[in-house]
């Protein structure tokens, strides 16, 4: 095995990777070995366009340029922050086709970035209700006679003053009569 330098912005800074044949082109398993993922995902990631086409080996392997590895972990990145596979194989085409993005970069990741904080508000509003809950049945254990069921209290628990969305239900009776109670 040698080493060989990567192409400028590898999380490496261009720094040295390994490779089995330097300046050849990197076969699917070689650069997801480099890129710290599965063969699979590589496939993957051509199969719904976020990577070209790889020209094959005449006995049928993927060729990919050392430079795949740029791509990869660009994909791998844009994915961390949540754009979506079909987000990103429209930015690529765009840039592919001679476009510049950026500006659409930039919308979409504040989009994503208000979506976050609009859930980080919701799960602060949860854990409130949360605790406040905790508390209650703290207190209600804690009055309860020892081996015999406590009262009721799950259905007496109502939401505070602030509420959360469905995608937090925390059972039939914590939140009776609030929105969250709704049917439809």
């Amino acid at each position: 095995m040698r080493w060989v330098e990567a192409p400028q912005g590898d999380l490496r800074r261009g720094g040295p990777v390994a490779t089995e044949r330097p300046n050849q082109p990197l076969r699917c398993g070689e650069l997801a070995r480099l890129a710290g993922i599965s063969p699979d995902t590589i496939r993957y990631y051509e199969r719904s366009g976020l990577m070209p086409p790889a020209p094959r080996s005449t006995s049928g392997y993927r060729l990919f340029p050392l430079k795949s590895i740029v791509r990869v972990k660009s994909i791998r990145s844009a994915l961390s922050i949540g754009l979506s596979v079909r987000e990103l194989r429209e930015i690529f085409s765009e840039r592919n086709r001679g476009g510049a993005p950026s500006k659409r970069v930039r919308r979409l990741v504040g989009d994503k970035l208000r979506a976050l904080e609009s859930r980080i508000r919701d799960l602060t509003i949860l854990r409130r209700q949360m605790s406040r809950i905790i508390a209650e049945w703290d207190s209600v254990l804690r009055d309860a006679p020892q081996n015999k069921q406590a009262r009721n209290s799950l259905d007496k628990l109502r939401p505070g003053k602030e509420s959360v969305t469905r995608e937090f239900p925390l059972g039939v009776g914590a939140f009776k009569g609030s929105h969250l109670d709704d049917d439809d």
